[in-house]
This record gives structure tokens, sequence and C-alpha cells, in this order.
């Protein structure tokens, strides 16, 4: 019994650490300090240029691109490369993309998604997928499959509120998402029973 419960509770520490690992491992890196002899290595931050960032983001969503780190805000997608440096790239003004990852038992905190490091539970399931604006507008009714990851990525209108209903295997749930600025681009928070 004991075990067990060892078990089951260093896999929600695993999860629950899920996005959280990337943002670690950088506030690390940015608060040691270069040894002796040793230059420290300077951050540049780039405008990036792209006729594609759909494309851009959902390579890094998919794991096709990997030796950079990736999150995305309400504003920007930022690349972060092996030496530190950024490469930040506007996002459409009219849309506002939104990774969502329903969860049965384990999920974890999360504002802004890192397309790179954040893990959700349900990985590679059919989940019914159904999203209205306030004005009673059906945006989204399709089955999609989650990610590698276990997040369901969407671009949805900017500046509006919706109410959103999922389902898979029996369990379902609804719940409402906003894409104003101020929104953070990762869902954790949608538990199906």
């Amino acid at each position: 019994m004991k075990l067990k419960l060892v078990a089951v509770s260093l896999l929600a520490v695993a999860v629950l650490a899920a996005c959280g690992d990337e943002q670690q491992t950088e506030s690390k890196a940015n608060t040691e300090q270069p040894q002796q002899g040793e230059q420290q290595a300077k951050t540049t931050v780039t405008q990036g240029q792209t006729d594609d960032i759909k494309g851009l983001i959902e390579n890094y969503s998919s794991n096709k691109t990997t030796d950079e780190k990736a999150s995305i805000t309400s504003q920007q997608l930022i690349v972060t490369d092996k030496d530190g440096n950024e490469t930040h790239y506007a996002l459409p003004t009219d849309e506002f993309f939104v990774s969502i990852a329903p969860y049965i038992t384990n999920t974890h905190p999360c504002k802004d998604h890192s397309l790179t490091g954040c893990r959700g539970e349900l990985v590679a399931k059919d989940i019914d997928v159904f999203i209205e604006n306030e004005k009673g507008e059906v945006i989204v009714d399709e089955t999609v499959t989650t990610l590698e990851n276990g997040f369901i990525d969407l671009w949805l209108p900017r500046n509006e509120a919706f109410v959103i209903e999922m389902v898979h295997d029996g369990k379902k749930v609804s719940g409402e998402i906003t894409t104003f600025d101020e929104d953070g681009t990762c869902v954790t928070t949608l538990q199906m029973i």
C-alpha cells in the first residue's frame, strides 16, 4: 500500500512540474555566475519574420524541432536557442492561439504555454470539441486528436469569450475561455468527469 502511495505521489510531482521545468532551468541558468576565467555570454533578443507563423508554431507543438525551446504568449511566439538567444515572432492581430489539455486525473498550473515543455495527461486521444461564442455562433464542432504532448492547439477569434464543451470516453467537461491580451495561452483547468 505504501509503495502505491509513493508511486502515485512521484507521478503527481512529475506531472505538476511539466511546464515549470523549462522555466526553472532558464531561471537557474540566468542566475549562475561565470567561473573565474569564463566570459558571461550575452543574450540577444531579435524580432523574427515568417510568412507562416501558424506553421512554425505547429512545428514546435508537434516536436518537429528539437534544438530550441519555444513558448507562446497572447502576443508573441518566443523561440530560445541553445545559447539563450531569443527570437520573438508577432502573432496575428485577429486570432488568438490557445492550447488546451483536458484531463481526468493529473494536471499542472500554466498560464503561457511552453510548446516544447508542457505535457498533458491525455496523449493521442480523440476529443469531441464544441466551442461557441457569446452570440451563440459555433466556432468549433469536431473531433480533435490530442498531440503527443496531450494538448489541443486552436486558433480562436481574438477579444471574445467562449463556452467550450469536450467529451472523451464517456467523460465530459464544460467551461469558459477568453481571448483577450491579458489571457494565458495554456488551459489546464478543464477536468473531465
